[in-house]
């Protein structure tokens, strides 16, 4: 399917940035969130620094009350101070190197705007300071680039960790049972409308990966035994010629973080 954003629910409005790339899909998700009866809105992840991006955000957000980010990632947050400081607004995230104010944001945090309530969700793994966001009006979460709308995100090792990113997608799980959650509004991507489904699709894949990977490190280990030499310095490369032999090797060196992740993960479990 092609995607170009739009209207979701009674209280997102969804800006696609003008960055596409094999890591991005068609480009950065900016999301603005406002309660139908509020002129105030909340600008989440305002993404690369682009004229023309910028003023279509405008465009959907009219008043912007604070800017929020999910994680520190250029594509999402290239722009926050510039839009915020446009606005006379803060922007507040996990990481302080990225506020603009002196308010914070962490784990069971309530932004209120007008009728609208964002809930904070600490959801580390893809980055430290990952966050996702519960629209409760919407039964919605945005999960920035944890849950992506289309394939699976890279676990960006070292300030990524797997252990941290499946204990996150458990948390997530269990969230959207447990408060009827349906929607996942992703940080790339198309909406996906079965919130539980595609979060037990991510767990699944995770530990199919790990499976793979140890399956390549015992075949590794056999042919050195056999004769051949171990590839203690390209490692993670060799493994990643195995399992990941039918993606796109321009995404090799993604992919590469991500067998770094798993190889931390399986060493200390």
């Amino acid at each position: 399917m092609t995607w170009s954003g739009g209207v979701f629910g009674s209280t997102g409005t969804c800006v696609l940035a003008p960055n596409a790339g094999p890591m991005t899909l068609e480009g950065t998700n900016t999301w603005v969130l406002r309660d139908p009866h509020s002129s105030r809105s909340v600008v989440v992840d305002p993404g690369p620094s682009t004229a023309s991006h910028l003023d279509a955000i405008d465009a959907a957000a009219g008043d912007v009350a604070v800017v929020l980010l999910t994680h520190h990632h250029a594509d999402h947050s290239e722009a926050a101070r510039e839009y915020a400081e446009r606005h006379g607004c803060g922007v507040r995230a996990l990481d302080p190197a990225h506020r603009l104010g002196s308010e914070g944001l962490g784990e069971g945090d309530v932004v209120v705007v007008g009728g609208l309530e964002v809930h904070v969700v600490a959801t580390p793994g893809h980055t430290a300071d990952s966050l996702s966001f519960v629209v409760p009006q919407d039964r919605a979460v945005l999960t920035g680039d944890t849950v992506l709308g289309r394939g699976t995100t890279v676990v960006a090792h070292p300030d990524g960790q797997l252990g941290a990113y499946l204990s996150s997608l458990q948390r997530l799980h269990a969230l959207c049972g447990e408060q009827g959650i349906t929607t996942v509004w992703p940080g790339h991507g198309p909406v996906i409308d079965d919130a539980l489904g595609a979060l037990e699709t991510y767990l699944a894949h995770r530990e199919q990966r790990l499976a793979q990977v140890r399956e390549a490190l015992r075949g590794l280990h056999a042919a050195a035994r056999e004769g051949g030499s171990f590839p203690h310095d390209t490692l993670p490369r060799a493994i990643v010629e195995v399992v990941y032999a039918d993606v796109d090797p321009v995404l090799w060196g993604a992919a590469e973080l991500s067998v770094r992740a798993q190889l931390a993960y399986l060493t200390s479990s």
